[in-house]
């Protein structure tokens, strides 16, 4: 059976890159010796895999990479660490005018 992993590296300028491929140890050692100038990690080395999960079905793997890809790096460093209540605190709206903020809003 195939399987995805989808990893989020650390850069060495403390930013987060976030993909997705079918042999995590592959992929690693091409960010790791820089195998392209014109990829983000290539000037962010070295970089430290911090996070991965794996997935049977590339189409989940890919949705995921593509959701955290869009995350907070409060969000991310939250998944990370395995910190759910950091996580869910980070994942809740925090818009005023959000419903779940409403009572919050109404004046007496």
């Amino acid at each position: 059976m195939k399987r995805f992993f989808v990893y989020i590296l650390k850069c060495s300028d403390e930013s987060y890159y976030v993909g997705v491929t079918n042999d995590i140890e592959r992929r690693l050692g091409e960010h790791i010796q820089g195998i392209s100038a014109n990829s983000y990690t290539f000037k962010r080395r070295p970089v430290t895999l911090v996070f991965y999960e794996t997935y049977n079905d590339f189409q989940i793997a890919e949705q995921w990479e593509k959701r955290l890809k869009g995350w907070s790096r409060k969000k991310k460093e939250a998944l990370i660490e395995k910190n759910w209540e950091k996580l869910k605190e980070y994942s809740a709206c925090q818009n005023e005018s959000h419903f779940s903020n409403f009572k919050d809003n109404i004046k007496n």
